[in-house]
């Protein structure tokens, strides 16, 4: 069976996704845009990350919806996307806010403890974000998580057009990645969408699925600096003490060594890889992602 055949049997077989009821939470001065699916009673809530930097929560939902039958899945706007408000001075925003923003919306809804998942750039506020709360997540997942450093966002430009062909590559190839350290909100959206085939493994199924050209001040501030400055989160992730496990599409852009080496230096990290998958294995090889994910979470 080929990636787009599992894909449409896997979802075919699903029950109707949960409801997901949206709030208004008031969290470090600002109102952000919260989901969540029905409380599971004895299940500690599960809090999603989605990455992007410049998407709200739509990019997981309704993807991450089967893990809604065993626990509350709680999903949000990042700080300036989606439906939650942007900071005063948004050009100034960095991960880390945003990282600080998972403590704070935890105590904000009264959660003594949570598990968190977070998906590529995701990740890497769930990582910084529990690196600052080591008491209030107790388990971590991070689903093709970017790297510790950004040395691998120097080749992605060259590895995405290696993987497309056609009016795809020609899409991609007009863009140069030096325009990304220009925080221009519509650029940085575009070469998103154009970016988005190459992170699948199967381009048939990539074909299937185009992220919307989502436009956020704050979020393409936050993916410029990364780009621009740099970045190190390896003594952070070092002072991560929940428990962490590591999903990573064998086929990914982000390239596995960048999992080794993260659940090398988070203690008592692990790494499972998804094969013939890239970034979004939960919709390449659905079965075993989300097998692989409640194992995770047990």
């Amino acid at each position: 069976m080929n990636a787009k055949d599992r894909f449409v049997a896997f979802r075919r077989a699903l029950p109707r996704a949960p409801h997901l009821a949206p709030c208004t939470v008031g969290a470090r001065g600002l109102d952000f845009a919260v989901y969540r699916t029905p409380e599971v009673p004895g299940a500690a809530p599960l809090l999603c990350i989605n990455g992007g930097m410049v998407y709200s929560h739509i990019l997981l939902w309704p993807a991450l919806s089967p893990l809604a039958a065993r626990r509350q899945l709680i999903l949000y706007d990042q700080r300036g996307r989606g439906h939650s408000q942007a900071p005063p001075g948004a050009r100034a925003a960095r991960i880390e806010h945003d990282a600080l923003d998972v403590r704070a919306l935890r105590e904000a809804l009264g959660i003594a403890q949570w598990d968190v998942l977070g998906h590529s750039w995701g990740g890497g506020i769930a990582m910084l974000g529990a690196a600052e709360d080591p008491q209030g997540i107790r388990n971590l997942v991070l689903v093709d998580a970017v790297g510790l450093t950004p040395e691998w966002l120097a080749d992605l430009h060259n590895v995405a057009l290696s993987r497309l062909t056609g009016d795809a590559h020609a899409r991609l190839a007009a863009f140069d990645p030096l325009e990304l350290n220009d925080p221009e909100p519509g650029r940085q959206a575009e070469y998103n969408r154009a970016l988005y085939p190459a992170w699948f493994h199967d381009g048939e199924l990539g074909a299937m699925f185009s992220p919307p050209l989502a436009r956020s001040e704050t979020g393409a501030a936050i993916v410029a600096r990364l780009r621009r400055d740099g970045f190190d989160w390896r003594e952070a992730s070092a002072r991560i003490r929940a428990r962490t496990r590591l999903i990573h599409g064998a086929s990914d852009m982000i390239p596995v060594a960048q999992a080794e080496r993260t659940a090398a230096i988070i203690p008592g990290a692990q790494l499972r890889l998804i094969p013939e998958a890239g970034h979004m294995p939960f919709w390449e090889q659905p079965q075993l992602f989300f097998t692989v994910a409640e194992e995770c979470l047990a």
